[in-house]
């Protein structure tokens, strides 16, 4: 059943009256700590969503890989291509730690991807710095969590967004941050055998 459009505009008015009155009390601006965790897919997508809005707005950005690195992705590739004058891009791991099975080597990248992250949070030029994968790293204590949250409380820059991917976010990082969201998985191709596919997952 259709509302009467005289009482559904009524209706909308009252809406938007009450949304100006909440975002005229939002006039704080700051660099935002950013976290995109939980099993679903979309973690690194969202984040990459992210990234290539900053391009967008001629805002200086950087990214830094810290797991993936073992294949090419349409992401990489593009701001490789076309954007690396405004998005510093650096794949700094091997590949999923079940492929390299070298928990010492794993170590060494994750520290020295940690490294250039800092570095590149720490520069006022950058508007944003995804760590891409960098939870997998904390999780399996390649890179130290109160490291992290030591730094991004202390010296991140306070107009830097610093957006953090990957599965089981630790709970320090969590409370940290200004904006967490889950994705939850509720079905994926790969469990009826289809494998990651180009344009989808890479």
């Amino acid at each position: 059943m259709t509302d009467d459009p005289d009482r559904h505009a009524m209706k909308m008015a009252k809406k938007k009256a009450a949304r100006d009155k909440i975002m005229a009390t939002k006039t704080d601006q700051k660099g935002l700590v950013i976290v995109h965790t939980g099993k679903g897919k979309g973690k690194s997508s969202a984040a990459f969503g992210m990234i290539f809005r900053c391009i967008a707005h001629d805002m200086q950005c950087a990214v830094v890989q810290f797991i993936k690195g073992g294949m090419s992705t349409g992401e990489r590739d593009l701001i490789l291509a076309k954007f690396t004058d405004i998005c510093a891009f650096h794949t700094m791991g091997e590949g999923f730690t079940w492929e390299t099975q070298d928990k010492s080597r794993d170590t060494e990248m994750a520290q020295a991807a940690w490294a250039k992250a800092k570095e590149l949070i720490r520069d006022p030029v950058n508007t944003m710095v995804l760590l891409d994968e960098i939870n997998i790293a904390i999780r399996y204590d390649y890179v130290d969590i109160n490291d992290v949250v030591t730094f991004l409380r202390d010296e991140k820059p306070p107009m830097t967004h610093v957006v953090l991917t990957g599965r089981n976010a630790h709970d320090d990082l969590i409370e940290l941050a200004d904006l967490v969201t889950e994705m939850e998985l509720v079905k994926h191709p790969f469990r009826a055998g289809i494998k990651a596919q180009i344009g989808v997952e890479y």
